[in-house]
């Protein structure tokens, strides 16, 4: 799946392409966190500990049940996104929006809107009309999404946790999407 705006290009990562691939996945990683937005994660970030991170979806995107985007401007990763599908008979409707990020020098070009219709994309290739995430509350990403027609379905208190202990709400989203 490839979808161009404004010169990005967002491409499906396989397994094999995300171990090509580990140290600028990891260093993107790196900047979004230690730039301040955790991902689940706290900062500082170290290599390590961002490598481990993309090594351990390998079992899921081999599996089929999990897809990794890349976004690329200039043949340089600059934002990343996945869609976990849900492999239950009773789920097979739905995904679930994770980790999308841009690089903090790419963001407001258009990276994220891309990263998003790509996963919308290729959950309705996998026929999935219900997509849900879920974002800390009141914050930019939450406004991002609401531009892109996603709608509250609640708020959990306290959901994640910052490195002294502070607690931060999390608004779970939904869209509906027609197949």
């Amino acid at each position: 799946m490839t979808t161009e705006a404004t010169a990005v290009s967002i491409r499906l990562v396989s397994s094999v392409e995300l171990e090509r691939q580990l140290p600028a996945f990891t260093e993107l990683l790196r900047n979004v966190v230690n730039g301040g937005s955790p991902m689940g994660f706290l900062a500082p970030l170290g290599a390590g500990e961002g490598m481990d991170y993309w090594l351990s979806l390998r079992a899921e995107l081999n599996a089929g049940t999990r897809l990794l985007l890349g976004a690329y401007l200039d043949g340089r990763l600059v934002g990343s996104s996945q869609l976990a599908l849900s492999r239950w008979p009773n789920a097979r409707h739905r995904a679930e929006v994770q980790k999308v990020f841009v690089a903090t020098t790419a963001r407001g070009a258009g990276v994220g809107r891309a990263l998003m219709a790509a996963l919308h994309d290729g959950a309705r290739q996998h026929g999935r009309s219900l997509v849900v995430l879920g974002t800390r509350r009141l914050t930019g990403a939450q406004q991002f999404y609401e531009e892109l027609g996603y709608r509250v379905a609640g708020v959990v208190p306290g959901y994640t946790i910052g490195r002294v202990g502070e607690k931060y709400d999390t608004v779970m989203m939904y869209q509906e999407l027609s197949l």
